[in-house]
């Protein structure tokens, strides 16, 4: 319920958009009578349970950062930085309510999660999101790539098809194409979708509509970019036109940045204030955050796929769906005889930590990311203008001409534009073929860019030989990112690549 005490309404029926997979799944009859097995009332007798006394583990405990982070990143500062013991025993006798039992984390049952990571996850969502209906919940899963494998078997059908950015994660298209959904991409410019061409579209599209829009509105991957709200509700209102549904996958929503101002990088950033030295820290930090589809989905026509995987660490194998709970109880079937439930023990150290944060704790560890990569994102851009723009020896004009980018402001990637008609091979090679040379020719000269057709949304083959006409695209695109490497090598990766560029276009004569 909202805080001004309104009731809220319940998500629109969207039953009838299922696949037959998902409407054919029936509960799993050991798994309705777990509710017995653990009651302490019943002696249990019918579980094929493992006696915890057995499980080889008596315990787990890590060392973490205690917030407010403020030191714990700072080279100087770092060894003296507060630190927290976090630890699960194997059996809760101090009845902490920080702790799932390794007896409990380790144990079949639970396929939407362990209950207190559930909860606490729960209370995150509601603070971040607010979802304008009343009816929502949260489901586990082992990260947003198998969130999405979930979603695809929910809404489709071996030839349906789905649409996405026309550049998007290619595991993604991967995932729905081992499934036979087809991907049709949707055209985007430097920032994301176009709602205008988006409409035009599906206006014309010719036999059943898809059945969902893939997206990733904030630090896309691969092009960086984060969709505007104002194109968010925009894309919203189109989608809701042409009754399609949304799985917004989001793993770097936290991972959004301060403005770039050219120069940035050459001061250090200042720690974020302390929630003692500023007690709006945590609202002002959610007020900046970019509005996600769930927090505009007044249908429940949202699929919202969440990771701690950027946050935290890939590792974790953690994530969660947020949805409308009728689609939650179907995802739950399908968690029972797939993944059963995500890693008992990485759920219980996870919560261990974040129990011990608590909400606020985790904000703050959200606030430091944020500082974190945008003094990285600002290093990137500066080294951009620098080895690009701005005259070298080995491109007495600069590279201006021949490159366009976006500064991102989320995510970790950074997406470059080049004209391959300006290329001197075009037109005796393809672009496809220009941009397979410079790839080549730059990991020759010792750096690492990834092709961006690499990234298309449809995957059918192309011939790669084809020259566009006078008049159509020839545009190729590299990306690039800011988060794997120290600051240096950073620099002088995009040094590297720069000089590749000025080589290829011939831009030194």
């Amino acid at each position: 319920m909202p805080a001004n005490g309104t009731e809220l309404p319940k998500a629109k029926d969207l039953w009838y958009k299922l696949s037959p997979e998902a409407l054919s799944r029936r509960p799993s009859p050991l798994k309705t009578a777990f509710k017995y097995a653990i009651d302490p009332k019943i002696v249990s007798l019918g579980g094929g349970l493992p006696l915890p006394a057995y499980f080889p583990f008596e315990s787990l405990s890590a060392t973490a950062p205690a917030p407010p982070f403020q030191t714990y990143n700072n080279p100087e500062l770092a060894k003296d930085a507060p630190m927290i013991s976090v630890s699960v025993d194997r059996y809760n006798h101090a009845n902490d309510p920080g702790m799932i039992p390794l007896a409990t984390a380790m144990q079949y049952g639970q396929s939407d999660g362990c209950k207190p990571l559930l909860e606490w996850i729960y209370e995150h969502t509601e603070t971040v999101h607010h979802p304008p209906y009343s009816n929502w919940g949260c489901l586990m899963t082992v990260g947003n790539t198998q969130g999405l494998d979930a979603a695809l078997r929910l809404l489709c059908s071996r030839g349906d098809s789905i649409i996405a950015e026309e550049y998007t994660f290619s595991s993604a298209m991967e995932t729905a194409h081992a499934q036979g959904v087809k991907s049709v991409p949707v055209k985007v410019d430097l920032e994301g979708i176009l709602p205008k061409e988006l409409d035009e579209q599906l206006a014309s599209w010719e036999g059943p509509l898809p059945k969902f829009l893939y997206t990733i509105p904030t630090g896309q991957n691969p092009t960086g970019g984060t969709l505007s709200n104002e194109r968010r509700k925009a894309v919203y209102e189109v989608l809701q036109k042409y009754d399609i549904m949304i799985v917004e996958d989001e793993p770097y929503y936290f991972l959004q940045m301060d403005p770039y101002v050219p120069g940035a990088s050459k001061t250090a950033p200042p720690p974020p204030p302390t929630a003692q030295e500023d007690p709006e820290k945590y609202s002002k930090f959610l007020s900046k955050l970019i509005t996600s589809y769930l927090s505009l989905d007044v249908d429940g026509r949202v699929l919202r796929l969440d990771s701690f995987s950027k946050v935290m660490a890939p590792g974790t194998r953690l994530g969660w769906i947020v949805a409308q709970a009728p689609l939650i109880e179907r995802l739950t079937r399908q968690n029972e005889v797939s993944i059963q439930t995500p890693a008992g023990m990485s759920q219980a150290i996870v919560y261990s930590l974040l129990s011990k944060w608590g909400q606020e704790g985790y904000l703050d560890w959200l606030v430091e990311l944020r500082k974190e990569y945008t003094h990285r994102r600002n290093v990137c851009l500066d080294a951009l203008s620098k080895y690009f723009i701005e005259p070298t020896g080995y491109a007495p004009k600069g590279l201006g001409e021949y490159v366009e980018w976006i500064g991102p402001t989320a995510g970790m990637f950074f997406w470059l534009k080049f004209n391959a008609r300006k290329h001197p091979s075009f037109g005796k090679l393809s672009p496809l073929e220009i941009e397979s040379k410079i790839y080549e020719a730059a990991i020759e000269h010792g750096v690492l860019f990834i092709p961006g057709s690499w990234f298309r949304a449809d995957q059918d083959p192309v011939d790669p030989k084809v020259i566009p006409g006078e008049g159509e695209d020839a545009d190729i695109f590299f990306r690039g990112t800011f988060a794997t490497v120290p600051e240096a090598q950073l620099i002088r990766g995009v040094e590297l690549f720069a000089e590749t560029i000025a080589k290829e276009f011939g831009a030194a004569n």
